[in-house]
């Protein structure tokens, strides 16, 4: 079992930056592939950001322009998100989760169903 714990949400304003983090217990993430995704009030969940753990290969939704950058701490166990430039869209309650390797070479890292492990979340709002 691996149990994921997101802080670093906040309120601020459109251009800030924001910087998430993934705390993750139970296992290492050495085995695992680690993502971000986001959900806004009436809307489906969207992937963000991913990375490959053990190699450190990373993969990001093409509508954030290279905004966000997904990164990893092996000593803390821990998945930051940083997100710079951000928008009101940005505004969602973002979670990380982890699943297991192989979907990069899939291609199906961006689907909610290839991750077991779900963090809580943590709320973003951007004001304009």
């Amino acid at each position: 079992q691996v149990q994921l714990v997101e802080s670093g949400g906040g309120l601020v304003q459109a251009g800030d930056s924001l910087r998430l983090s993934c705390a993750a217990s139970g296992r290492t993430l050495r085995s695992y592939i680690v993502c971000w995704f986001r959900q806004a009030p009436g809307k489906e969940r969207e992937f963000v950001a991913a990375v490959d753990w053990r190699v450190g290969i990373t993969r990001y939704a093409d509508s954030l322009n290279g905004r966000f950058t997904i990164s990893r701490d092996n000593a803390r166990n821990t998945v930051y998100l940083q997100m710079n430039g951000l928008k009101p869209e940005d505004t969602a309650d973002y979670h990380c989760a982890a699943g297991p390797r192989g979907t990069f070479a899939t291609n199906t890292y961006y689907l909610a169903s290839s991750y077991d492990y779900w963090g809580q979340g943590t709320q973003v709002t951007v004001s304009s």
